[in-house]
């Protein structure tokens, strides 16, 4: 699938396949690396750039569309992540960074539907809390179903690389299924410290009397 290397765009998130990441491009180099795909009608590679270091495994993105222009060259663009790549090279000649790399496949096929069933259920769960309608379609499509719970499923930045670069879909599965276990837990006792507070420290918003 790489053929040829791969232009990279470091920056502060994690890139899952299938997931959707609007972009404004404002630097000069970053402006050509868009260019260049663009024209090319080729991807580029997104990687998490912590403090510490550039990640070793990233996911390409491929710019799906451009949804603004500014006459200074800057850009807003929609792009979608497709593949997962580990880096083997970095290369620095051009204005922008470029690597060689490869594909980051799943390691056979492997299932856990009690897992699957869970962690599905607990996220429709999440969805529901933050005021999103359950849509139990968005996990029917061609993608492992772990990357499309992950998207938005409370997972800090080192969590969602953890994900990434798991190779096993049970094994995703199951860290999704713990990891939205206790966030809802965690949240169920965030609204009943919240439902505390409102009722002047009485559960049913009323105080108690004596008679």
């Amino acid at each position: 699938m790489f053929d040829d290397r791969l232009p990279l765009f470091p920056l502060g998130i994690v890139l899952l396949p299938g997931e959707p990441v609007p972009l404004h491009i404002f630097e000069p180099r970053y402006k050509e690396m868009v260019r260049v795909c663009i024209d090319g009608d080729r991807p580029f590679g997104i990687v998490y750039a912590s403090e510490e270091k550039l990640a070793d495994v990233g996911c390409t993105a491929r710019i799906e569309r451009v949804a603004a222009r500014y006459e200074d060259g800057r850009l807003d663009i929609v792009a979608v992540g497709e593949q997962r790549f580990a880096v083997d090279e970095i290369h620095r000649d051009l204005e922008y960074l470029s690597a060689h790399v490869h594909a980051v496949e799943d390691a056979g096929e492997d299932t856990d539907t009690a897992a699957r069933e869970t962690a599905i259920a607990r996220h429709m769960k999440l969805l529901e809390m933050a005021g999103e309608a359950p849509l139990p379609s968005r996990y029917d499509h061609s993608l492992p179903v772990s990357f499309t719970i992950g998207r938005n499923a409370g997972l800090d930045l080192s969590e969602k690389q953890h994900l990434l670069e798991m190779v096993l879909e049970s094994e995703r599965i199951q860290f999704l299924a713990d990891h939205l276990g206790a966030l809802l837990v965690r949240l169920e006792k965030a609204r009943e410290y919240r439902d505390l507070a409102r009722g002047d420290g009485h559960a049913s918003g009323l105080p108690d009397l004596d008679v």
